[in-house]
């Protein structure tokens, strides 16, 4: 811990030759940003919900599937489930845009070879996060509706309310979305050297087992194979973490300045 808190310190006094804002300026900034992702987030949803019949029979599919359809248990059901359909594929949809809301905000804290990154960051991103919604709705959601549905509810009555069912569907798909965006947290923590590839190597141990226990909630088999399939995207996932750490750690970067 005591590494970690040293480098913090090392990465904010290498960056205070950089120039400065008052506070006002970054709360100007910040409410700046802040407004544009809203219009962003806004227009998304209102592309959304434009096209919210196929998104519903593109989240209902799963369960249809297995000959199951969700239930009402409250007049207001459907129209929550529209909305709450637009808002969440609204900000998908929106989400290049408020991420880039985001970098603007930062990159004034950033050095000039740094802000280098903004189009592989926004397209990384992105990518990533469609990458572990798309792995949950292929495997993870068929996997669990035949099995805790089919398989261990087989001697029961099913009736899956619209609630039940878009908690855990927003659960799975944005739980994994996140989970997939390791390697751009492991990227912005070496950027701004608070740890090198080093320690990601150090301590590979912690983030397996971690990485393990994420696998062994979200996969809907109680078998370790199973489990094992599920935790190898994010092993490769870190890995890929640990080798953009080494090159973006400054320390890198000073080496090929050095070098050339």
């Amino acid at each position: 811990m005591a590494d970690i808190v040293d480098s913090v310190r090392a990465a904010v006094s290498d960056r205070a030759d950089l120039p400065g804002m008052s506070l006002m300026e970054h709360l100007a900034e910040l409410r700046k940003r802040l407004i544009h992702s809203v219009v962003y987030l806004l227009i998304g949803m209102a592309v959304a919900w434009v096209f919210h019949v196929p998104l519903v029979k593109f989240i209902q599919k799963p369960l249809l599937d297995i000959h199951l359809s969700m239930t009402m248990t409250h007049p207001t059901d459907a129209i929550n489930f529209f909305i709450k359909t637009a808002i969440v594929f609204g900000a998908i949809f929106a989400s290049p845009f408020i991420l880039y809301q985001v970098w603007l905000f930062i990159s004034p804290g950033m050095y000039a070879n740094e802000k280098r990154y903004v189009v592989p960051f926004m397209g990384v991103t992105v990518l990533l996060f469609l990458g572990g919604a798309w792995f949950g709705y292929r495997y993870v959601l068929p996997g669990a509706m035949q099995i805790l549905i089919v398989d261990f509810g087989k001697n029961f009555t099913h009736m899956i309310t619209i609630e039940d069912y878009t908690s855990f569907f927003l659960s799975v798909i944005l739980g994994l979305g996140l989970c997939f965006e390791l390697p751009v947290v492991m990227f912005f923590m070496a950027l701004f050297g608070l740890v090198d590839g080093k320690f990601f190597l150090r301590h590979f141990r912690y983030a397996v087992l971690a990485i393990f226990l994420i696998a062994a909630v979200i996969c809907p088999s109680p078998e370790p194979v199973a489990m094992c399939l599920f935790a190898s995207p994010m092993l490769v996932l870190y890995f890929l973490g640990v080798v953009i750490a080494f090159l973006v750690h400054p320390t890198a970067r000073d080496k090929k300045k050095i070098a050339a």
